[in-house]
């Protein structure tokens, strides 16, 4: 009697339970057609500052990015960015500021769990900052002098990211990411980039 029982019980909710979900999946939109916007602190290490020096400094600033996916698996996207606190270089009476940045990349990204996504990308940026020596004839701003004035001297350069990012919230994600922001092919200085914080996608 009970396996009469259990065969109708399974016979009877088989049908609802495949009907629900198809219906939980149908009204999931697929990511390939999602947009989405991030807004990220962003610290930025200044490394190989000054000639024969080989200093590094961070500084500081925020990040908004606007991007979408092209497919499940990879997404293109926009950046705008500056800085808020500038870097100030060791041994010296240098500071380095990154005023603006703009940055357009390709990117792939790969699920690890049903909450999680790796991620690489790779594009191209443009920075403009200045460099500030407030006292340019102290022998120890020797090193820096070709720094003050325009920074960097080159302002377009390859940039590149890798990250990680845990969904919190339906569609809200906590970023984790980092990587290179540009290379100032005039004085040799590398500046990366380190970020964290929230995406949504719609």
């Amino acid at each position: 009697m009970n396996k009469v029982v259990r065969t109708l019980l399974t016979t009877a909710l088989a049908p609802a339970l495949i009907l629900a979900s198809q219906a939980t999946l149908a009204e999931e939109a697929p990511r390939s057609d999602k947009h989405y916007i991030s807004l990220m602190v962003t610290s930025f290490n200044h490394r190989s500052v000054g000639e024969d020096a080989n200093e590094s400094a961070w500084g500081t600033g925020g990040t908004l990015v606007v991007g979408g996916h092209l497919n499940d698996l990879f997404h293109a996207e926009l950046r705008a960015g500056g800085g808020f606190k500038d870097a100030d270089v060791p041994r010296s009476d240098l500071t380095l500021a990154v005023d603006y940045y703009a940055s357009w990349y390709m990117g792939l990204h790969y699920p690890i769990t049903d909450y999680a996504n790796l991620y690489g990308q790779f594009g191209f940026s443009y920075i403009h900052g200045e460099g500030d020596i407030s006292d340019p004839d102290n022998n120890r701003n020797k090193p820096f002098l070709d720094l003050e004035g325009e920074f960097p001297e080159s302002g377009f350069s390859v940039s590149w990211l890798a990250g990680l990012d845990f969904e919190v919230m339906d569609d809200t994600y906590l970023v984790f990411e980092g990587g290179k922001l540009f290379k100032d092919t005039g004085s040799d200085v590398n500046t990366f980039q380190f970020s964290g914080g929230v995406r949504y996608e719609f």
